[in-house]
């Protein structure tokens, strides 16, 4: 996982803590949620919280749609990023 012995010190000591990314390759490899990774202990049920915006906000196909408030370099970035999780779900996949 990437993880330096100097920064597992840190952590162990209290130091530092890990990143949000970093915490989220934890949980997966061990397969836990990030609940139990956090506090040892899974969430309880919660009703599904309701979302008051509009799917149509955030749906766009190739970049066209995307929130006009973005700038260019901002845009570009979303396009690669989604770019990067069509590639690895088509890996994760094996290629289907």
């Amino acid at each position: 996982m990437k993880i330096s012995t100097g920064n597992l010190g840190d952590w162990r000591r209290g130091k530092s803590t890990p990143s949000t990314n970093k915490l989220i390759e934890i949980a997966a490899f061990f397969d836990v949620s990030l609940d139990w990774l956090l506090t040892g202990r899974e969430r309880i049920a919660q009703p599904a919280e309701v979302v008051n915006e509009l799917p149509a906000d955030y749906v766009f196909q190739d970049g066209e749609g995307l929130n006009t408030e973005l700038e260019p370099a901002e845009k570009e970035f979303i396009q690669e990023y989604i770019a990067f999780v069509k590639y690895r779900k088509q890996r994760d996949s094996g290629g289907n």
